[in-house]
Order: C-alpha cells, then structure tokens, then sequence
C-alpha cells in the first residue's frame, strides 16, 4: 500500500486487510495512536484520513492507498491544541488524548460548543467529563480570535490596511 503519512510517501508492505491501527503501531512504530475497544466505539485510534477524523481501528490498511493519513505524531508537538489540551486539563491519563486532540483538528479553527459535542462523540473519555476537554479546545480558538483581533488593531493603527482613492490614471486624489 502506498500513503503519506504525516507528510511523507510511504509504501507499506502488509496484508490488505491488516487494520490500520495495527500498520502504524506495528510496521511505522507510530504508538501515539491507542487502541482502546478495538470496535470503533472510544475513538482512542482517531487518525485523520485526508482531514477527516476515522477509527483506525476500523479502516483496513487497503482503504488508505493513496491518501493522507495524519497522526498524533504529524502534529510534532506544535499544535496549539496539543498545548491547551496540558495547561487546561484535557489531557488526563492519556489513553484518549491522541484521539481527541486530532477529532478536535478537524472541528475547523472556531467550532462552537455544539459542533464541539458533535464532532467529539465517538471519542469517550473517562477522567475529564469533557468540560475541560471543551476548554482546551476553547482556548485555542479564542486565543485565536484574540490574535486576529489584535493583528486588525495594529493594522488599523498603522493604516496599514487604508487605501487611498484613486482616479483611472492611479493618481491619488
């Protein structure tokens, strides 16, 4: 099978039906991705598929030929999610927190508190009781907004972002 997998072409060698789930932990040594029930019902072994979050528990490896499989580990520790996850106590025995860090990807940058509910679903987490799940990811998007908020007052102070009316020849009036 050939796929990129967090960015990078990668042709593996493994029987058609051999799950997804079991190719990155066993033949990538990509462990950040769990297993939890091994039935698609916890969302422990969420892997993004071309942006879109799937139980790789689920997926036999034949179904990914030619896409973009994206992993904890593809996010290299940079994501603004994964930081908000551990300072706003989303991330507690850790056995979700992959999963539920890469469904959360895939909300978007301003998913609301229901799309939240929504888009983590089939993701179960037994510490937190998802309220500061949801504050992480509200964090991240605030802070967000908060940025841009603030990129458009430098601008506006600076008039970076004013344009002059200009008559066809393009001098300025």
């Amino acid at each position: 099978m050939r796929f990129t997998l967090n960015g990078t072409f990668r042709r593996i060698d493994a029987h058609p039906l051999k799950r997804l789930l079991d190719v990155l932990r066993e033949d990538c040594a990509l462990t950040g991705t769990k297993e939890g029930c091994g039935e698609g019902e916890c969302g422990a072994c969420t892997v993004l598929v071309d942006g879109a979050p799937v139980n790789s528990c689920l997926v036999p490896i034949a179904q990914i030929n030619g896409a973009r499989v994206t992993t904890i580990e593809g996010l290299r520790g940079r994501h603004p999610l994964q930081h908000a996850f551990v300072e706003h106590g989303g991330a507690q025995c850790g056995i979700c927190t992959p999963g539920m860090i890469l469904a959360a990807v895939a909300l978007g940058k301003k998913p609301t508190l229901d799309q939240m509910k929504v888009g983590l679903a089939g993701n179960l987490c037994r510490c937190t009781g998802y309220s500061a799940i949801y504050r992480s990811i509200d964090a991240v998007t605030s802070t967000a907004r908060r940025n841009r908020g603030d990129r458009k007052d430098r601008e506006a102070r600076s008039g970076s972002r004013t344009k002059k009316p200009r008559t066809r020849a393009g001098v300025t009036r």
